[in-house]
C-alpha cells in the first residue's frame, strides 16, 4: 500500500457516503421521520466502519514501529560489534607494533 493509499481510500469513502446521503434525501420514500432515524443509522454505521478501520490502522502502524525497532536494535548490535572488532584489531597491531 502506497503512503497515500489509506488517505484516499479514506476521501473516496467519506465522499461515497455523502453522496448517499443527498441521494437517500432526494429519493426517500418514506416520511421525514423514517428518513431522519435511516440517515441517523447509516451515520452510526459509518461511523463504526471508520472506528474499526482506524483501530485497524493503529495496529498496523504499531507493527511498523516495532519491526522498525527491532531491525535499529539489529544495526546497532552489528555496529557495536563491528566497532569492538576494530578496537581489538587495533590493539593487536599495537602490540605487534610496539615489540
Amino acid at each position: 500500500m502506497s503512503e497515500n493509499g489509506g488517505a484516499s481510500k479514506l476521501a473516496f469513502f467519506l465522499a461515497g457516503a455523502g453522496i448517499g446521503a443527498i441521494v437517500a434525501l432526494l429519493f426517500a420514500p418514506g416520511s421525514g421521520k423514517e428518513t431522519r432515524d435511516y440517515l441517523v443509522q447509516k451515520a452510526g454505521e459509518s461511523k463504526d466502519a471508520m472506528n474499526m478501520k482506524g483501530r485497524e490502522y493503529r495496529r498496523q502502524a504499531e507493527d511498523y514501529v516495532g519491526k522498525a525497532k527491532d531491525m535499529v536494535s539489529k544495526q546497532k548490535e552489528q555496529l557495536s560489534a563491528a566497532l569492538e572488532a576494530g578496537k581489538q584489531a587495533y590493539r593487536e597491531e599495537k602490540i605487534k607494533t610496539s615489540q
